[in-house]
C-alpha cells in the first residue's frame, strides 16, 4: 500500500522490475551497441553470480568455450544488421553443469527506426538436444540399414514408390535420383510427376492415372521423364493395387531406368531406316530365299523395284513371269545353280505391264544352314547406268565425227608408263590408219625438219610431266604437202597421283592459208590509204593508237612508232589538237556516245610538223563484230583550212553588215521628228544596252510595243527571244500558266508539260503589256522573278532560273491602282526603274504628216497602187484632229483610206473624223482648236472627278459618267496632268 502513495512513474518502474525478475524465464536487456546492461534475478541465480560479473562483455566467461566465438560473431552481426538475435550455445549454470540455452533478443526501435534498445531471453534447451541426439543416433541405425536396400536400388537403376490418388506417398532414394532430384526432398504430388514428365508422354501418362484411380488394376509403362538439367531419360513402371476391404487403398510399385536399352532400340531401328533410305537412294534391294521352304524374304526397295505391292506374295513364279522374255532362260539357269549351292552374279531385264524395261543386277550368296540351303543377296536397279552407257556411246559417236569435222584430234599421254593414245581424227591429221598406235618416233616422222627440234623437246617435258603447252608446228606429209598443226594440252592427275597430259591437235592449214590472204589484203588496204588524199587513222576500242596513213603521218613529222607510243587517246586528244580545241573534242566523245557507238563528226584544228595549226573536218565512224561490241574507231579528216578562212571572213562581212543595218534601221518603224519623240528615242538609246527593267506609259496606241522592240534590237539580247504577253487579254485563270508554264497533272486538263512565256525568252526580253490588269497573286509571283530571277512551274517543286529582261507597258495609272489597292507598291518600285512615257500623237502634231506619208507608201505598196501625193485639205484635217485613239487609229483611217482611194492623190472622207464640224467653226489658225479641245476635255473629266470624288472605275466612278473605258480615262488623266487624288475627300 505504501508503494501506492508513490508518484506514479516511480510505481510504474518498480511494478516493471519485480515482474521481470519474478517471470520463471531468463531475461536480459542491451544497449544500441551490444552492451549487456541486465540480468534478471532468475539469470543470476541460475549463473550463480552478481550483476558485474555478467554486465557488458562479461557473459562471455559462462558460455562454453566452443561456442564463444560463434555466439560473439553472430551478435556484432545482429548489431550490424539490425535483425532478430537468435542462437543455440552451452551456458555454465551455478553448479558448473553445462546446459544447452536457446538465446533470442529483439530490437526496440524510436520513431525514425533507430535501435534504442536490445531485449532479449533465453531457454533451457538441454533435454531437447539430448532427445535430438537420441534420435539422431537412431536415424543413422535407420540409415544404414536402407542404405543397403537404396545401394541395391542404385545398382539396379531401380526405384519403389507408393501412390495414392492425391500424390506420392513415398519415393526411394534411387528414384529421386533417377529423376534428377535431391533424395532429400518430398515425393511430388500427381501435378508435379506429370510435369516432369515428357510433353509427348503427358497425355498418356494422365490418362493411365486416371483410369487405375477409378479402377484397380495392375500396369506396366514405359515413358520419358525430363530431369531439371533438361537430359531425357527412359522410365519403366509396373505397379500394383494395394486394396483392403474391397476398397483401393493405393499403388506400390518400381520403376526401372531403361534408357541405355531404349537408346540401344531406337539405334537399331535408326540403323535399319538407314539401310533401308540407302538401298532407296542407290537403287539397291535385298532378298534371302530358303530352297527348302521356298520362302522369299524382300526388302521394301526391292518391292519397289518389281514394282509390286509390298503385301504382295513372292514366288518364283512371279519373279520369272516379270523378267523379259529374251532373259527368262538365263535367269531360270542361275536360280537352278543357286539351288544346288552356287552363287548368283545376273544382269537380265524386267519387261513392266505398260511395256517400261528396268536393267536388274543381282548377286547373291548360298550358305548352308540346319533348314537347309539360304541364298541371301542384292537386287540392284542400273537402268540409269545402261542408259548412261548407250548415252556415252552415243556421245563418243557424235565426238568423232565433230573431230572429223572440225579437224581436231585428241592426244593423250600417261607420265607413267609413257603410252600415248589418240583419236582416230589425229591419226588421219598425221596421216596414219585410224588403228595406229602413236609413239613419239611415229610423231617426230612427220614432223617439219625446222620443227623437229620444237616438237621433241615438248614431247621430252611432257613425259616428265610438263606443265600447259601451246604450240604450232608444221607436218611435211609423204605427198611433200605442208600440215600446219596448234597444239593445245594440260597436264592433270587423279586422286591417286597419277598424272596424264590430255590435249587437242587442230589441223589449222587452211586458216593459216586465209591467214596469209588477209595479211595481202591488208598490205595493198595500206597503201590504197597511204595514196589517199585524207588524213585516217584507226583506234582501238578502248581509244589506242593502231594505225595512221601516210599522209597523216607526213603532216604530223612522225613515224608509225612514234605517233603511237605519243600520249594520250582517243578519248583523251594530246598534243596533236590545239589547246582551245581539246575539251570541246574529249567532251564531243560523251559517255552516251561511247555507249551507244554513234557515228558523228567534229570540226577542229590539228598541229602539222612546222608546229603551225590547220582546220579539219574529222568523222568519226565506229566498226563492230557480230556481238554489237565496237572493236575500232576509224577517223578521217579532210583538210577544210581555206574554207574556214572564207567563212571567218563572210562572217566578220555579215557582222558588221548587221551592225551598219542596226544602226541605220533601230527605229525604222518609230517615224517622227517632234522634240517629245527624239526624247523618248534618246532615252531608248541609253536603257537599251543595259539588262534594267523598263516601264512604259502612255495612252493607248502610242506605239508602247514598238519602243519595248526597239529597246530589245538595241541590247544585247538582240540574238535571243523577244515573247509579248497581253496580260489584259488572258483569261485570270489561265495567266499564271502562260507565263509560268505547268508540269504534267498540275490541273484539270494539263495533260503534258508547258513552257511559260519566262522560259521560252531565255536569254531574251519579255514584254509585259497592259501590266497593270494583272491579279494581285500573279503580280506576288512577279515580284519574285523580279527580285530572285527564279520561278516554279504551276505543280511543280524545282525552281527555275530566268535569265531575262522584263520590259511592262500599261495606259493606267499605277499609282492610282496603288491607292486602290489594285496594285503593288513593291512591284511598282521593281518595274519604275527606267520608266519612259510615250507622248500622245496630239502632243507631237508636227510628226503627223512624216506619219501620214510612212502609212500611205506602206499601205498603198501593199495594195499594189500608185499614189503620188497628198490632198491638201485632207492633210489639214488629219493635223487638227485629237487623235483620242493615237496612231493606231491614223494608222486605221489611212488603211481604209487607201483601199477606198482611186486616183495618184491621197484624200479621206471628212465624216470619218468627228470633230470635223469644229474645225470649220473654229479660228482661222488651225492650232488654237486642239488646244481649246484640251482644255474642254480637261475641264470634263475633273467635273467628273470632283463629283465622284476621285473615284475613275465602278458603276459610280468617272468613268462611267463621262461614258468611257476605264484605260482611256486613266490615259487622258496622265496626259492632261490631272492629279485626282486632290478630289478625294
Amino acid at each position: 500500500m505504501c508503494g501506492m502513495a508513490r508518484p506514479p512513474q516511480e510505481f510504474e518502474t518498480l511494478n516493471i522490475q519485480l515482474l521481470v525478475d519474478s517471470i520463471p524465464a531468463l531475461i536480459h536487456t542491451a544497449r544500441p551497441d551490444g552492451y549487456l546492461d541486465y540480468f534478471n534475478k532468475p539469470w543470476l541465480e541460475y549463473l550463480g553470480a552478481a550483476m558485474d560479473d555478467v554486465m557488458g562483455w562479461n557473459w562471455r566467461a559462462f558460455i562454453h568455450p566452443e561456442d564463444v566465438e560463434g555466439i560473439v560473431a553472430q551478435w556484432r552481426a545482429c548489431l550490424a544488421t539490425g535483425e532478430i538475435f537468435e542462437y543455440e550455445t552451452r551456458v555454465r549454470r551455478a553448479n558448473g553443469e553445462y546446459r544447452w540455452m536457446l538465446h533470442r533478443k529483439v530490437p526496440l526501435r524510436d520513431a525514425n527506426r533507430d535501435i534504442v534498445k536490445w531485449y532479449g531471453s533465453s531457454l533451457d534447451i538441454d533435454e531437447r538436444k539430448t532427445a535430438e541426439e537420441q534420435l539422431r543416433r537412431n536415424a543413422e541405425e535407420l540409415q544404414r540399414s536402407e542404405f543397403y536396400l537404396s545401394e541395391g536400388q542404385r545398382l539396379a537403376h531401380m526405384g519403389s514408390w507408393a501412390f495414392h490418388p492425391d500424390g506420392f506417398d513415398y519415393w526411394s532414394p534411387e528414384l529421386f535420383r533417377m529423376h534428377g532430384l535431391d533424395p532429400a526432398s518430398k515425393p511430388p504430388s500427381g501435378q508435379e510427376y506429370l510435369d516432369r514428365v515428357h510433353a509427348q508422354d503427358r497425355k498418356s501418362m494422365e490418362a493411365l492415372l486416371k483410369a487405375i484411380s477409378e479402377k484397380a488394376s495392375t500396369f506396366d509403362a514405359t515413358k520419358r521423364i525430363v530431369r531439371p538439367n533438361g537430359e531425357v531419360r527412359y522410365i519403366r513402371c509396373v505397379g500394383a493395387p494395394v486394396v483392403e476391404d474391397q476398397s483401393l487403398k493405393k499403388y506400390v510399385g518400381t520403376a526401372i531406368d531403361v534408357t541405355e536399352h531404349e537408346l540401344l532400340t531406337q539405334e537399331l531401328r535408326l540403323r535399319e531406316a538407314y539401310l533401308a533410305e540407302a538401298q532407296r537412294l542407290s537403287h539397291t534391294g535385298s532378298f534371302g530365299w530358303n530352297i527348302s521352304s521356298g520362302k522369299i524374304v524382300w526388302s521394301d526397295e526391292t518391292y519397289r523395284i518389281f514394282e509390286v505391292a509390298p503385301s504382295s506374295k513372292v514366288s518364283l513364279q512371279m519373279i520369272l513371269e516379270r523378267v523379259h522374255p529374251r532373259d527368262r532362260s538365263s535367269a531360270e539357269m542361275a536360280i537352278a545353280a543357286a539351288a544346288r549351292g552356287e552363287g548368283i552374279d545376273l544382269e537380265y531385264r524386267l519387261l513392266m505391264p505398260e511395256g517400261r524395261i528396268k536393267y536388274l543386277h543381282v548377286v547373291g550368296k548360298t550358305d548352308r544352314c540346319e533348314s537347309g540351303i539360304e541364298v541371301i543377296g542384292a537386287v540392284m536397279d542400273v537402268t540409269a547406268r545402261k542408259e548412261t552407257e548407250v548415252e556415252l556411246r552415243r556421245s563418243k559417236a557424235h565426238l568423232t565425227n565433230a573431230q572429223r569435222l572440225s579437224r581436231t584430234g585428241s592426244v593423250g599421254l600417261e607420265v607413267n608408263t609413257n603410252r600415248m593414245s589418240w583419236s582416230e581424227e589425229s591419226a588421219r591429221i598425221y596421216g596414219y590408219p585410224p588403228e595406229t598406235e602413236p609413239t613419239p618416233d611415229l610423231i617426230l616422222r612427220r614432223a617439219h625438219p625446222d620443227d623437229v627440234g620444237l616438237l621433241k623437246d615438248v614431247l621430252e617435258r611432257a613425259a616428265q610431266g610438263g606443265n600447259d603447252f601451246d604450240f604450232e608446228h608444221r607436218l611435211l606429209m609423204p605427198d611433200g604437202s605442208i600440215k600446219h598443226i596448234y597444239n593445245l594440252s594440260h597436264c592433270l592427275k587423279d586422286e591417286a597421283g597419277n598424272e596424264e597430259v590430255v590435249g587437242a591437235i587442230m589441223d589449222i592449214t587452211e586458216r593459216k592459208a586465209a591467214e596469209a590472204k588477209i595479211r595481202e589484203q591488208e598490205i595493198e588496204v595500206r597503201q590504197m590509204l597511204d595514196l589517199a588524199p585524207q588524213h585516217v587513222a584507226v583506234f582501238g576500242p578502248a581509244g589506242e593508237r593502231l594505225y595512221a596513213n601516210r599522209v597523216e603521218l607526213d603532216y604530223l613529222g612522225l613515224g608509225l612508232e612514234e605517233w603511237q607510243q605519243t600520249p594520250g587517246t582517243f578519248f583523251q586528244p594530246g598534243s596533236f589538237i590545239h589547246p582551245d580545241d581539246r575539251e570541246r573534242a574529249a567532251r564531243a566523245y560523251s559517255d552516251g556516245a561511247r555507249s551507244s557507238g554513234s557515228a558523228y563528226e567534229l570540226e577542229l584544228r590539228g598541229r602539222g610538223a612546222d608546229g603551225s595549226y590547220r582546220w579539219f573536218l574529222v568523222r568519226y565512224n565506229p566498226v563492230r563484230d557480230e556481238q554489237g561490241k565496237i572493236t575500232r574507231w576509224y577517223v578521217a579528216s579532210t583538210d577544210i583550212e581555206d574554207r574556214k578562212k572564207i567563212e571567218e571572213r563572210l562572217q566578220l562581212e555579215n557582222v558588221a553588215l548587221r551592225e551598219e543595218i542596226a544602226k541605220v534601221s533601230m527605229f525604222e518603224e518609230i517615224v517622227g521628228t517632234s522634240p517629245a519623240l527624239k526624247i523618248v528615242l534618246s532615252r531608248i538609246s541609253k536603257v537599251a544596252p543595259s539588262d534594267s527593267t523598263v516601264l512604259i506609259t502612255g495612252e493607248t496606241g502610242t506605239g508602247k510595243e514598238l519602243v519595248a522592240r526597239a529597246i530589245h534590237r538595241r541590247s544585247d539580247r538582240s540574238s535571243r527571244p523577244f515573247v509579248s504577253v497581253n496580260c489584259a487579254a488572258v483569261p485570270r485563270d489561265l495567266i499564271a500558266s502562260e507565263l509560268f508554264g505547268h508540269e504534267k497533272g498540275a490541273f484539270t486538263g494539263a495533260t503534258h508539260q508547258r513552257l511559260g512565256r519566262f522560259e521560252l525568252a531565255t536569254g531574251g526580253t519579255i514584254f509585259l503589256d497592259e501590266v497593270g490588269e494583272l491579279p494581285i497573286e500573279i503580280q506576288i509571283a512577279l515580284l519574285r522573278v523580279l527580285q530572285e530571277h527564279e520561278f516554279e512551274r504551276i505543280g511543280g517543286n524545282r525552281p527555275i532560273q530566268a535569265n531575262v529582261r522584263v520590259i511592262a507597258a500599261t495606259n493606267r495609272d499605277l499609282q492610282a491602282a496603288i491607292h486602290d489597292g489594285l496594285f503593288r507598291s513593291d512591284l511598282f518600285y521593281r518595274l519604275h526603274v527606267f520608266p519612259i512615257d510615250i507622248p500622245s500623237l496630239r502632243e507631237r502634231c508636227e510628226d503627223i504628216p512624216l506619219l501620214v506619208e510612212y502609212f500611205i507608201d506602206r499601205y498603198a505598196r501593199k495594195a499594189g497602187k500608185n499614189i503620188r501625193g497628198v490632198n491638201k485639205r485632207t492633210l489639214q484635217l488629219l493635223e487638227s484632229y485629237p487623235w483620242p485613239g493615237n496612231i493606231r487609229e491614223l494608222q486605221n483611217v489611212i488603211e481604209r483610206s487607201v483601199i477606198l482611194c482611186e486616183s495618184e492623190i491621197f484624200s479621206i472622207d471628212e465624216s470619218w473624223l468627228p470633230q470635223q464640224s469644229l474645225v470649220a467653226a473654229g479660228p482661222k489658225h488651225p492650232t488654237e482648236l486642239p488646244h481649246k479641245l484640251l482644255a474642254q476635255e480637261k475641264n470634263l473629266i475633273e467635273t467628273a472627278l470632283k463629283e465622284c470624288r476621285g473615284r475613275v472605275y465602278g458603276p459610280r466612278g468617272a468613268a462611267a459618267r463621262l461614258g468611257i473605258p476605264r484605260s482611256t480615262l486613266e490615259s487622258k488623266i496622265r496626259s492632261l496632268r490631272i492629279e485626282k487624288n486632290r478630289f478625294r475627300t
